[in-house]
């Protein structure tokens, strides 16, 4: 007999039906009937007739015609959405889909996998792995450990022995002994009171990607968690059903426990659930929908799930690889600033950062030269005013490869090797220990955020000074006709905003500290906001670079006919194709959110891929020997980085 799952005003019903040739319509009215069923005051409706609504499907939100039968317009156990009209939703209310649902409604199950064996995966995989492009599998070796470290909790359960967590209680309850008839009902107690998170719940690439990192910690073989159960998160994870996890509610302590928690809940067929067949929904149907069965719970594992940093992790994951893709494309667009501003490039000679041990300065001083180097890219802009007298250009400009995140971005080494009971098999024993801690990548993250703020902070100088005819010897504002028009004089309040939001978020979560859990839990990383406004932090230093790039090519317009080098024409090129020269005012917040799109959108039309293989050109002809940098290109350890340094000519004798 075929069933459909229905949402009506953020609840989910399941309605069987008997006769294949009922219509949508049916469908809708006896979703509606149930609804009224279950309030005490009918939903505020007097009959079914009177609700007038139009149904959807959860995927894709692809409206439904009302009169065609349900046989032909679905498939068996779909998930639809009846939308009453003139309906005005509370604050709490769920969607059946999260927030930019037409990015979702794309996804194709990836065929590709990718084997996890607790050790090598890599910042670069785990993004991927949050974007829906691959699947998981265990290598052997993992399958081994996990069994392995299971056979020493069977053993502890069946000989009583008293360990933490596996046959007590937790925190203030660790003294307390429970019986062994209690154990699986202990574990799924930890779960349903652990999920106590609040807000907005994580979006599926997020949720994807907590996922697949406690996989990964769990394949290490030290939870004890047992290989069916841990399989069946597998199977979750490469079906995409996705556990509603509130994004607020982890101190980073006992690991992150509110949101692993709401992870494991609706692992255990509890909670809401979203995958893009279904949006959001009771995650028994969820389950059920992918043919999937909700994990049952075995001593210590309830536990094993919500132990560990992966909120902080995951998210620190997200920055660290977006972080490195802005600090890539600010030096691109600070080089087009400054041929705008008729600036030198003497500040980037190779002798002057072979001096100071970074590899990271280096790095940039060399995409500078990459760029702006005029015997390599002939720049008619740069020969207009070689003998001009200029001896030193601000800061902001000249000292773009002093202050670069590369460096911040090279101290990172996010710890995903964090769980807090360690089941050593070879030791034949359980180990209580502080792995589950979160000040590590909590500072971390505090260091990322004040290191990728200050790319905002110098762009931010750079609009002024783009935007200030006294400093830039260009029209007021860019805009000819000023007055009349206002051109970038409130891009550049926007700028400004941004950048002072970011200085109170730059303000470390990590010297923050509040006892929990009775004071047994009485030194917090408050990690899970690290990360959060980490991530804050960079969406702000992509849109003030966003500006700057929109800024920096109308620049060019009023230096027209003549040319730049030949990588920034390509930027030119690229961010022209989107956004139009500014000759009069118009609306520009379409204008930001495109260019914002060119740097946030790593495909072959982005700023990095236009420029990158004239950097690489360069590179080869004058530094051999070397190879680019590539700070998230590690297994979240350290980096082997060459930086050879070489010699180059440069336009002006200042």
């Amino acid at each position: 007999m075929p069933r459909y799952t229905v949402h009506v005003r953020g609840e989910w019903l399941a309605v069987p039906c008997l006769t294949p040739t009922n219509t949508i319509g049916w469908l809708g009215k006896e979703a509606v009937r149930r609804y009224m069923k279950n309030k005490p005051d009918n939903g505020g409706f007097a009959s079914v007739e009177e609700v007038k609504f139009y149904i959807r499907r959860c995927k894709g939100l692809g409206l439904l015609d009302l009169d065609d039968t349900v046989e032909d317009a679905l498939e068996d156990n779909e998930f639809v959405e009846v939308v009453i009209e003139g309906d005005i939703m509370s604050p709490d209310f769920i969607p059946s889909q999260p927030e930019g649902v037409h990015l979702y409604s794309k996804y194709r199950e990836p065929e590709q996998y990718i084997s996890l064996d607790g050790n090598s995966l890599t910042t670069e995989d785990l993004v991927n792995l949050g974007k829906g492009l691959y699947k998981i599998k265990l290598t052997p070796e993992a399958e081994a450990k996990v069994n392995q470290s299971r056979e020493v909790i069977e053993r502890i359960v069946k000989e009583q022995t008293v360990v933490y967590g596996i046959t007590t209680g937790f925190g203030k309850f660790a003294r307390t002994v429970i019986p062994n008839n209690k154990l699986r009902e202990l574990q799924v107690n930890l779960v349903r009171s652990h999920s106590a998170g609040v807000g907005k719940p994580l979006s599926p690439e997020r949720s994807r990607m907590l996922l697949a990192l406690r996989i990964n910690v769990l394949a290490k073989g030290y939870s004890g968690i047992s290989l069916e159960t841990l399989q069946q998160v597998i199977e979750a994870f490469n079906a995409s059903c996705l556990p509603y996890i509130p994004e607020k509610g982890t101190v980073g302590a006992s690991g992150d426990l509110a949101p692993l928690s709401h992870l494991a809940l609706g692992l255990i067929g509890e909670g809401k659930m979203w995958s893009p067949k279904s949006g959001w929904a009771d995650a028994k149907y969820v389950l059920e929908a992918h043919g999937l069965r909700p994990i049952t719970l075995k001593p210590k594992e309830g536990l094993a799930l919500i132990n560990g940093t992966q909120m902080i992790t995951s998210l620190g994951c997200e920055a660290v690889e977006r972080a490195s893709a802005i600090a890539r494309q600010a030096d691109i667009i600070a080089a087009l600033t400054l041929e705008v501003l008729k600036g030198t490039t003497r500040a980037f000679d190779t002798d002057i950062h072979a001096v100071r041990p970074h590899r990271g300065q280096a790095e940039v001083a060399f995409r500078f030269r990459s760029l702006l180097d005029s015997d390599h890219h002939p720049s008619e802009i740069a020969e207009s005013h070689r003998f001009c007298d200029r001896v030193q250009d601000a800061y902001t400009m000249r000292c773009c490869p002093q202050i670069s995140v590369m460096e911040t971005v090279f101290c990172l080494c996010l710890c995903l090797n964090l769980s807090l009971k360690m089941v050593f098999a070879e030791r034949a024993e359980t180990i209580s220990g502080g792995n589950f801690h979160g000040e590590y990548p909590a500072k971390a993250l505090d260091y990322l955020a004040i290191g990728v703020h200050e790319l905002a902070a110098i762009s931010e100088r750079r609009i002024e000074r783009l935007c200030n005819p006294s400093l830039s010897e260009l029209p007021a504002f860019l805009v000819t006709e000023g007055g009349l028009n206002s051109g970038f004089m409130i891009a550049h309040c926007t700028a400004a905003a941004l950048v002072s939001e970011n200085k109170a978020l730059c303000h470390p979560s990590s010297v923050d500290s509040l006892s929990t859990s009775a004071a047994t839990e009485d030194h917090v990383s408050m990690g899970g906001w690290a990360a959060r406004k980490a991530l804050r932090v960079i969406e702000h230093v992509e849109q003030v670079l966003a500006i700057e790039l929109l800024a920096a090519c109308q620049g060019i317009e009023f230096l027209r006919p003549l040319r730049t080098t030949t990588p920034l024409e390509k930027v030119y090129d690229l961010v022209r194709s989107v956004v139009r020269p500014w000759m009069k005012d118009r609306f520009m917040a379409p204008d930001i959110e495109a260019a914002h799109r060119l740097l946030v959108e790593q495909k072959a039309r982005a700023v990095w891929e236009v420029a990158k293989p004239y950097i690489e050109k360069y590179r080869r002809e004058h530094i051999p020997e070397s190879r680019p940098i590539s700070p998230t290109a590690f297994s979240l350890g350290l980096l082997e980085i060459n930086s050879g340094v070489g010699h180059d000519h440069h336009r002006h004798q200042d």
